[in-house]
């Protein structure tokens, strides 16, 4: 009979597509996990926004990984409460760092320092408000003049 937390444990092999070094815990997106008394698994995970392409891949993975280990497990989305920055672990933030994407700051900051992941100078400035996805902005360091994404403030 699984656990919630054996379940946890097989989840930590879930990344999130568009940046695999983050897991789906590490992330924030996922959100719960129930085992029933028939030991069925419901898996909750919420996008980062509504529109995240991910989540079709990210379920897929959730049932894969534990369809492998001999679970019977549903996915369910939930946009309610919505995803926010506060989700994601402070691992997380140096992963993201570490893969060259800035950490989100505290969405109360009026000014965020934002530090460039190459240089770790905080010389940098927005050069758009969108990048590869819609959770990040493009910045570039202008101390070392290498452009980089952020991961937003939500």
């Amino acid at each position: 009979m699984p656990t919630a937390a054996s379940v946890r444990a097989i989840l930590e092999q879930v990344t999130d597509p568009e940046i695999p070094v983050l897991t789906i815990a590490d992330i924030g997106i996922l959100r719960d996990v129930a085992v029933d008394a028939e030991g069925r698994v419901t898996v909750t995970i919420t996008p980062t926004y509504s529109g995240c392409p991910a989540m079709e891949v990210i379920a897929a993975d959730v049932r894969t990984v534990l369809a492998d280990a001999g679970y019977d497990a549903t996915v369910a989305t939930v946009f309610n409460p919505p995803w926010t920055t506060a989700w994601m672990s402070d691992e997380a933030k140096r992963k993201l760092a570490g893969f060259g994407i800035a950490p989100p700051g505290s969405a109360i900051d009026v000014v965020a320092e934002v530090l460039c992941p190459n240089c770790a100078s905080s010389a940098t400035r927005v050069i758009a408000e969108f990048s590869s996805t819609a959770c990040k902005r493009m910045l570039v360091c202008t101390s070392c003049g290498e452009p980089f994404d952020q991961f937003k403030e939500i």
